[in-house]
Formats: C-alpha cells, structure tokens, sequence
C-alpha cells in the first residue's frame, strides 16, 4: 500500500447544506476518509474540498485542482465518501472511472458504496449505474426546487437575485421590493422625456450626455469582454427595457428566464405567455395611465422573422476565434442547405472584425451525433441498469416516506399538544369560549389533514416500486439516455456544453468528459 499517495476529494452541494445532511457534511466526510487512510496505513498527500459546488458538473476548483495533480504525478490514488460526491452527472462520473482513472493509473475508492478499482470485485461493476441513479437524484432534486421557487412567485413574493432598477429589497422582508428612490427618479424622467416625442436613442444620448449614472454602474457589474457595454454609456436598449417593464406600475413580472436544465447554467429566455405575473403586489412608480401611453408610442419590432426550423445545435455553437455565439442560417430554397456564421462578423462586417467562420450545417451535425453515440454504446445492459434502477429508487422513496412519517408525527403530537393547552386556558379563563371554538375548529381542521397524509403514505410504502408506471418512466430513461433514440434538443443540450468552430475548419466539440482530459 506504500506505493499510493492518496488524494481525498470532499464535496458539499447547497442542497445538501439546504437540507441539513449531517451526514453529507464536510466534517463528517473528512473525519470518515481521514480515518479510513489511517486504518488501511495509506500515505495522505492533500485533501481537495469543494463546499457549495453541484455535482452536476465538473466546473469546481478543488476538483480542477485534484485533476491537475493527477496529471503532474503527484497523486495515484483518490479516495470519496461515496460515489455522488465525485459527481452527479453520470457521463462525467463514468468517464471519469472507466476511463480517466485507468488511463492515469489512478485507483479510485468510494467508501460507503464499497468501490475500489484497484480490486476484482462486482460493486465496480454497477459502479455506471450507481452514476445514473445519482444523475437521476440531481434532477429530482431540481425540480422540488424550481416548483418551490414558482410556488413563491405565483404567492407575489419576489425570488430573484438583482432588482429592477429603481426598486431594492425589503431589508425586513427579501421577498418584497420597495422604491430606491434616487434610481426611481430617473425612471420617472425616462417616461416624460417619451411621452414628449424622443426616441430611444435620444433618451440614451442625453442621458450619456449629462453623465447620469447608469444601471451597469448602480449594480457595479464587471465585463470580460471589451465589446460589452462601457461604463457611463447608457443605450437604446436599456431604455426600451425600462420603459416596456410592467414592474413599474406595481405588478411583479417573473419567470422570464430559465436555465436550460439541471445540468446546464447557460440561461434561455421564456415566451411572454409563460411570465408569472402578479397584480398590485408593490408600490407603483410609473401611474398605469402614463404607462400604457407610452406602450402606445413604442414603435413595434421590425426585426428578423422568427426562426420556422430549430436545428439540435442553436445556441451550442461558438466561434473558436473571437469566442462570440454562432447562428445558423435559414436553409435555402435552390439546395436546401444552411450554414454556420459568426454572430460578431455579421454584425460588424463592416469593421472586418472576425471572418464568416462558414460551415455546412448538416455536416457538423452528423459528426456530433456520430461521437454522441459513441459515448452511449458504453451502456448497453437495459436489464442489469433497469433492475439497478428499479431498486435505487425503491431504496430513495422508502428513506424520503420515512422521513416524512417521522416529520408528520411530530406535527401531530404538536398539534394534539395546542389542543390540550387552549382547553386548559378556556377552563382557566384565559381565553374567551368564542376564541377557544375558533382555534380548536381550525387546529382540528389541521390535525386531519395530516393525519389522512400519515395513514396515505403508511399504507403506501412497500408499493412504490411494484407500479407499471414506474417500470414505463424507467424504460423510456434507458432508450433516451443509453440509445440516442431520435435525439431531442433537451437530450443534445444535456451532453454538449458548446461547439467550437475556428477558421480552419477545426471544430472543437466540448462534452462533459472532455473537461476530465
């Protein structure tokens, strides 16, 4: 055992903090894995810790940093809690053991799920479906929190990070925006100088002009790119989205933008029809009058038609030179092709700033489908994942029904325990008969509710896993995930981060496993 020097990689997700997993705690991993190294006499070379990073990508520090010293030789062996800290993303997690590990004669332990590759034994062999359960994990986990999140904004609380400009957070109550009334100042005067007859741009220069202060210095935000707005400047698109925000009359307007999916930061916009709005919900700046007149005088979008065709690679694609996005042109009709571009050439041909960075479409999209399913061929034992599968989540859905067994039965004990007390404060004359009935109607009311929940999921907790709907759900996941089965844009969008064309005609396509090489 002298010859391994051992890495130990600790990680602690927020919603794992969130949820108050001691267990899952960065001590509690570090007191467990140090003590495994000194029972088995192993040599500690360092200890990499990522606390409050998700494991549904590789983009960690501590993580980048343990791969670099595996890379220069200074660690062979690395050893985890379990396998969902090493990651969530089960293509990144299997690449990362089958393949990474292997080639860099590195031996990888997962304590509490009994893997060791440096050992012949059959836990290593369930060790990829050990990743799509903790894949599947992530994603359930994702979606508890964005419905708590639109819970809260369909309730007219606001949820969002960075306020609309001339609002700040309630400093009593962060669900609340209230009036910052030096911003609010210039938002009133932007809709006066509309309604007397400037344009946009005219706003915007003057605004430049007298040197008043612009959102992007309000908020301090801090570019990587020159390209991007300057300080000081104010534009004609700032303007336009101030004076068409329905924020400013009262009404809260959320859920304008998404992340694309659990996996994946880059955000996306949502068509209007899908805002959460809620009227009257804050102190007005703009009257409504003055607001809709202006909405009047708003001249509508003569921009580019909307797409009729979206292709499996819009907004993957990257030029590999200036770094800006790529679009793809609508096919034309002498030989039904399209093409790649570079969204900064076009715009700023003029300038000769970049170069068209043209591609055929169909082409580039073969190639990744091609090395996509290569990837998926890894997984092809649909029984052995599907029994896995089956017994992970019947596993997962029994300890989260216990936990709320146990929850409900303190609830009802409380409730039972206020019942007690307020019939004593009615016999000691503390409260009024009239108080005593309406507390006690609705903390019966209560008391129901959860009991009828308590007998629900009794009743129900050796049957979660026998359902015909569950064995379906686990069938289609195996032919969309392991198949390629006609690829939707959702699947695509899981397993690309970005598509890297340079001048060359080199294309550079950045998978999640590709980060591990």
């Amino acid at each position: 055992m002298n010859f391994f020097n051992v890495g130990l990689y600790i990680r602690l997700s927020r919603e794992d903090d969130d949820k108050n997993e001691m267990s899952e705690s960065i001590t509690n991993q570090k007191s467990l894995l140090t003590q495994y190294v000194e029972e088995n006499n192993l040599k500690l070379v360092d200890i990499y810790i990522d606390d409050g990073y998700s494991g549904t990508n590789f983009d960690r520090p501590a993580f980048k940093r343990m791969i670099d010293d595996i890379l220069k030789g200074k660690i062979n062996m690395v050893i985890t809690k379990d396998m969902s800290r090493l990651g969530r993303d089960y293509i990144g997690t299997g690449e990362l053991i089958e393949k990474f590990f292997p080639i860099h004669k590195v031996r990888y332990i997962a304590v509490t799920d009994n893997i060791d590759t440096y050992l012949d034994n059959s836990n290593n062999d369930i060790a990829p479906f050990k990743a799509i359960m903790n894949d599947m994990y992530a994603k359930d986990i994702s979606k508890k929190i964005k419905s708590s999140l639109r819970a809260k904004q369909k309730e007219g609380k606001w949820v969002g990070g960075r306020t609309p400009f001339g609002y700040i957070k309630d400093p009593h109550n962060k669900n609340k925006l209230i009036i910052f009334e030096e911003q609010a100042v210039i938002v009133r005067r932007i809709f006066n100088m509309c309604l007397e007859g400037l344009s946009f741009y005219k706003i915007a220069l003057k605004l430049t002009n007298e040197k008043v202060k612009t959102p992007a210095e309000y908020y301090s935000f801090k570019w990587k790119n020159s390209y991007h707005l300057n300080y000081g400047l104010w534009h004609a698109k700032t303007i336009r989205d101030i004076l068409t925000n329905r924020m400013y009359i009262g009404d809260l307007v959320q859920n304008k933008r998404n992340k694309v999916n659990y996996k994946v930061k880059k955000i996306i916009k949502n068509n209007p029809e899908n805002y959460i709005v809620v009227e009257n919900t804050h102190e007005p700046i703009i009257e409504k009058g003055i607001f809709y007149e202006v909405q009047k005088r708003i001249p509508k979008n003569v921009g580019r038609n909307e797409k009729k065709e979206i292709n499996l690679l819009d907004g993957l694609l990257y030029c590999g030179d200036c770094g800006h996005r790529m679009s793809i042109t609508s096919r034309r009709k002498k030989d039904n092709r399209c093409y790649t571009i570079c969204n900064y050439y076009r715009t700023y041909m003029q300038n000769h700033v970049c170069t068209t960075h043209s591609n055929n479409y169909d082409i580039l999209e073969k190639v990744i489908l091609n090395r996509l399913k290569e990837i998926c061929l890894n997984y092809i034992d649909k029984k052995k994942i599907k029994e896995i599968i089956l017994k992970n989540l019947y596993n997962n859905d029994k300890q989260s029904i216990k936990k709320e067994i146990s929850v409900l039965e303190i609830e009802i004990n409380y409730i039972n325990n206020n019942l007690d007390n307020i019939y004593l404060d009615k016999l000691n004359k503390v409260i009024s008969e009239e108080q005593f009935n309406r507390v006690k109607v609705k903390l019966e009311n209560e008391l129901k509710i959860k009991q009828d929940r308590y007998i629900e999921i009794s009743s129900n907790i050796n049957e979660k896993n026998n359902s015909e709907t569950n064995h379906k759900k686990i069938e289609k996941f195996i032919d969309k995930y392991l198949y390629l089965k006609k690829p939707s844009r959702e699947l695509i969008v899981n397993l690309v981060d970005r598509i890297e064309i340079f001048e060359d005609k080199k294309i550079n396509i950045k998978v999640s496993f590709n980060k591990l090489s």
